[in-house]
């Protein structure tokens, strides 16, 4: 009788034995590392040729962004309608497509066997990114200016009377209220005034005021004057020290002032006001408008 303690015993024994006497048994292969267990081999000299495969894929894709971006600037932008803008991003984002014909035609044969499918799905994010970079930098100044002047903060109208300028009490984004007193007309000058700002040139902009009351509009043009003339008065109307005004211009140095006459002794009712902003961009021509209304009621 063998108890099973002295069999396995045995049986280990037994197997070492025939491990010692072959060495390339299946049994010995699974005590060792590297190629027998599916590990590939550590190559320096195939690592070193990956790495600068990708580089020089890296460095490839950047390039045809680059070229890309100036050709839809230089070459597609100004060409382009405003009304058919899409196409400035939609085709240059689908020439990514080409990447991997690129990699074919320019790269060396040492590089090509290291480009898989993992290559240009990398090839395809950095290309993305790269060109909207480059786009809003050349499409911004000092490369271009795509974008008109806009409101420097707020808007307003003042009333000129014998004891300065008087603001209305209710101010809001696009329409300003003045109640009446007992007269039946708003007694002084009344005077619209705002600011205009912008990256680069807020002077150069063209202003066109279409002033409507009833069914009668006419256009106005800014006094150029009127600010430098009234410097004293109006030097609260760009900060908040003063409460009962709104806020004209808070780069009084940089924004663009205007002071367009409305009339005197206004009516009540709705005084609508549209305001065209035309600007002499790069490579467009700029524009953008605001409609605004006073409304002058009985109190």
């Amino acid at each position: 009788m063998v108890d099973l303690r002295t069999a396995m015993a045995a049986a280990q024994a037994e197997q070492k034995r025939r491990q010692d006497r072959n060495p390339r048994s299946p049994e010995k292969k699974k005590n060792r590392s590297g190629a027998d267990l599916g590990i590939d081999p550590f190559d320096p000299v195939k690592y070193v040729n990956k790495e600068r495969a990708d580089t020089a894929s890296m460095w490839l894709v950047i390039v045809y962004s680059l070229v890309v971006t100036c050709l839809m600037r230089f070459v597609l932008m100004p060409t382009t309608t405003l009304d058919k803008t899409d196409v400035l991003y939609l085709l240059p984002l689908m020439m990514m497509i080409l990447i991997p014909q690129i990699h074919r035609s320019v790269m060396p044969e040492r590089f090509k066997e290291h480009y898989t499918k993992g290559t240009w799905f990398k090839a395809f994010f950095l290309y993305t990114f790269t060109f909207l970079s480059f786009s809003f930098l050349l499409v911004n100044p000092p490369f271009g200016d795509i974008v008109a002047p806009q409101l420097a903060d707020e808007w307003g109208v003042a009333i000129e009377t014998e004891d300065g300028f008087l603001f209305a009490d209710e101010n809001r984004s696009n329409m300003v209220t003045w109640t009446l007193d007992d007269s039946g007309s708003v007694q002084g000058d009344a005077w619209l005034l705002f600011g205009l700002a912008d990256n680069v040139g807020a002077n150069e902009a063209d202003v066109e005021v279409r002033y409507t009351f009833l069914t009668e509009t006419v256009i106005l043009s800014s006094n150029s004057t009127f600010w430098a003339e009234h410097d004293s008065d109006v030097g609260g109307w760009r900060t908040q020290d003063n409460s009962t005004a709104p806020i004209l211009l808070p780069h009084p140095d940089q924004d663009q002032a205007m002071a367009i006459y409305l009339g005197d002794s206004l009516s009540a009712g709705e005084h609508n006001i549209d305001v065209t902003i035309t600007e002499d961009g790069n490579p467009w021509e700029n524009t953008r408008s605001y409609s605004w209304t006073l409304l002058v009621i009985q109190g």
